[in-house]
């Protein structure tokens, strides 16, 4: 039973949460840090693949769930995968805050108050083990 809880918890997909009040909240209320991601999902290629290379990769999401509260703020350009109104809006004024020349994909550690502690613009230039180990040990002075 326990390999199987192991298992479980291994297999847990990233969860990202969708309001970024919200998530100052509960980074706030676990002592946890914001990895906010800004990405284009379904036009940008580099944000394709820093999502499957990096932010569905098992040593980030393990990482992940101990240390961050995760928002994404996505700019899709097909109809199709274009969210509703209040998603939209949500998304726009994270941009006009964090994100004002459109880089994508850009991602940014943050405090529980949003000040943003770390950025990368891009892929991250080192590997996803070092890349999580770096906001690993971010997180770990912020605790």
């Amino acid at each position: 039973m326990k390999l199987f809880a192991l298992l479980f918890v291994l297999a847990l997909p990233i969860q990202w949460e969708p309001s970024f009040e919200n998530a100052k909240k509960i980074a706030k209320e676990k002592h946890e840090l914001i990895l906010l991601n800004f990405s284009g999902s379904d036009w940008c290629g580099p944000c394709i693949l820093m999502r499957k290379e990096y932010l569905e990769s098992e040593t980030f999401t393990q990482m992940a769930n101990d240390n961050l509260v995760l928002v994404n703020a996505d700019f899709p350009r097909k109809k199709k995968n274009i969210g509703n109104a209040d998603l939209i809006k949500r998304n726009e004024a994270l941009a006009e805050q964090y994100n004002k020349e459109g880089s994508f994909p850009l991602t940014l550690l943050l405090d529980a108050d949003g000040k943003v502690l770390k950025s990368w613009r891009g892929k991250p230039e080192t590997n996803v083990t070092e890349w999580t180990a770096e906001i690993q040990s971010i997180c770990a002075k912020h605790k």
